[in-house]
């Protein structure tokens, strides 16, 4: 198991103390065991609990196996650590990416939001997925665009009005999201 996935590991088990917690995957990726409708999706995000019924987690050196309930009807799957590339507390609201192994397609839509926002505006974590994305080998065949994009909203002063100077933007406050690479 090479460093990265002790990592992912540690990080899961960590938050599953806590209590419910999401995995974030590229179910798309080898050896992930989902219902057959989500076989094609980049971004699909599961809850799984050491408190859920039955009470078969488990977290080893390959990844996380559960048995969930998809609309009533239950499944294990099966999500090796290749595959997954966040994980969400709910109770802690912790937040870890590993951006190594998100998917092009959410890679790229964060290049093409952080050409469009102001450099003042930039949030480290969008610059951050932007350098990653540079990075990465562009695929062979062109995807069609993603439906789904990271990015970053900055909101007007609702209380502004045209008499006033404008407001200078203060710098964003530090989130919660956890950079690991």
């Amino acid at each position: 198991m090479d460093k990265r996935n002790d990592d992912k590991k540690s990080r899961l088990l960590k938050a599953l103390e806590q209590g419910m917690t999401q995995i974030h995957l590229d179910a798309r990726r080898p050896g992930v065991l989902v219902p057959k409708k989500f076989v094609g999706d980049h971004h699909l995000v599961l809850n799984v609990s050491f408190r859920f019924d039955p009470a078969d987690l488990t977290v080893n050196e390959w990844g996380v196996r559960e048995t969930l309930s998809f609309g009533g009807e239950r499944f294990t799957i099966g999500v090796p650590w290749s595959a997954l590339y966040a994980i969400a507390s709910h109770v802690s609201h912790d937040f870890f990416m590993f951006p190594e192994d998100m998917p092009e397609e959410l890679l790229q839509g964060a290049v093409e939001r952080q050409s469009a926002v102001p450099p003042h505006a930039r949030s480290d974590v969008a610059a951050m997925l932007a350098e990653v994305a540079a990075g990465m080998p562009k695929p062979e065949d062109a995807s069609p665009p993603a439906r789904a994009m990271l990015r970053e909203v900055v909101l007007d002063d609702p209380t502004a009005t045209g008499d006033e100077p404008p407001v200078e933007p203060t710098p964003p406050k530090r989130g919660h999201l956890r950079i690991v690479k």
